[in-house]
């Protein structure tokens, strides 16, 4: 038998079920199609965790997730050093200089996919299937026809992609990408420390590539993210756990003391992608369907739970007055809000790189100054900060704390 949906949505990630979240309490029907087994889906290793922007806390707190979390999990940071090592060069920022409590929240992404997994799972207008893949679509002019493994049909007004980095959806509709690697992988795993991290989130730039402490729920335990050229990390993960840790150590300056590797260590390829088009016909991508970006600022996630609040706004917008939610001229708004804010985090991204990549003595005196200008500045750090924490820009309603939509 045949299924007809408003809203089907590729991919049960953190980024899909933020969407579907979004559209609870609407009259819409929404199927997920999700490859893994629901309890595989919760099974992430713990040492991968997120930056959760004030703005996207605001998103999970006005959407009912935040409350759902492990508490005792999640950590407010409140001030962050960013350095560069053998050099003068340094900036502070502290939550106090834009009248707020904390700068950011590092949430485990087991901990927010598990809540999240079970909020979507309890609403009346969600079908979950799962585990299923797309085997065929073909978007006609009124609905789009999906095919699943299982031999399952059903008619969707909107595809939305949410299904990550090789989007198997991106690819059906032939939407390229700008793309280009970053010649550089990314360590993560978890660090016990010597000193306490104090509720600051720290990150040296080295020559060959950015180094992060983030802080943990223990006052000793912080989530490192290191990136280097792939020789390098190769080479570090060769190593055992003591020679690991005298190089981590004197790669962050002993900021922290002698700091000591917890369980294992993982090594993930960095890459950016952004799509050409964020909308088609019937089509919408979201999250890293749509781009990918260098970790250094930590803004990944946020760029793609943004994304699907700015989709589940325009979808309700258009529904509410009873437009057709998959014409590509109901998307184009969505498309171009979002590729604008995109654009800007991979240009923003792609400078910071490219300031601080390599040796080379006239550009380390220059950012050195930069950053100490920008340090002794006042309305410009204030700027900085205010981007990060996401109170820039143009927000979605769900991302403004006066928020009372659940």
């Amino acid at each position: 038998m045949m299924q007809s949906y408003d809203v089907t949505i590729v991919g049960g990630g953190m980024v899909g079920l933020t969407l579907a979240k979004s559209l609870a309490n609407s009259h819409l029907t929404v199927a997920i199609i999700e490859a893994r087994e629901a309890s595989e889906l919760t099974a992430e290793t713990e040492n991968r965790v997120s930056a959760i922007s004030f703005a996207s806390k605001n998103l999970f707190d006005n959407l009912g997730i935040w409350t759902s979390l492990n508490a005792s999990r999640i950590t407010p940071y409140h001030t962050m050093q960013v350095w560069e090592k053998d050099s003068f060069g340094k900036i502070d920022f502290d939550a106090k200089q834009v009248n707020q409590n904390d700068l950011g929240y590092i949430v485990e992404n087991k901990n927010l996919q598990l809540a999240l997994l079970n909020a979507v799972q309890q609403q009346a207008n969600i079908t979950f299937l799962c585990p299923e893949t797309l085997q065929n679509m073909a978007i006609g002019d009124g609905e789009a026809w999906l095919t699943l493994s299982s031999g399952k049909q059903l008619t969707s007004k909107l595809v939305v992609a949410a299904d990550g980095a090789n989007s198997w959806v991106r690819q059906q509709v032939n939407i390229p990408l700008t793309q280009w690697d970053y010649q550089h992988h990314a360590i993560v795993a978890t660090v016990k420390t010597d000193e306490p991290h104090q509720a600051c989130a720290r990150q040296v730039f080295t020559p060959q590539g950015p180094l992060a402490f983030l802080p943990l729920y223990e006052n000793n335990l912080s989530s490192i993210v290191w990136s280097l050229p792939p020789i390098q990390a190769t080479l570090l993960l060769a190593l055992d756990d003591e020679a690991f840790n005298q190089q981590l150590s004197r790669t962050f300056d002993n900021r922290l003391g002698l700091c000591e590797v917890q369980g294992k260590r993982q090594s993930i390829p960095l890459s950016m992608r952004y799509a050409r088009d964020f909308a088609k016909h019937r089509i919408a991508l979201i999250g890293d369907a749509a781009h990918t970006i260098h970790p250094l600022a930590g803004q990944g996630v946020n760029l793609g739970v943004l994304d699907a609040a700015c989709l589940g706004q325009e979808i309700l917008a258009h529904a509410n007055v009873g437009d057709d939610i998959g014409l590509y001229q109901n998307l184009r708004h969505f498309e171009r809000w979002r590729k604008t804010e995109a654009t800007q985090m991979i240009a923003s991204m792609e400078l910071l790189k490219q300031l601080f990549n390599g040796n080379n003595p006239f550009k380390k005196a220059l950012r050195d100054t930069a950053l100490l200008m920008a340090d002794n500045i006042s309305p410009l750090k204030k700027q900085f900060i205010q981007q990060a924490m996401g109170l820039n820009g143009d927000r979605p309603y769900l991302c403004l704390k006066q928020s009372v939509t659940k």
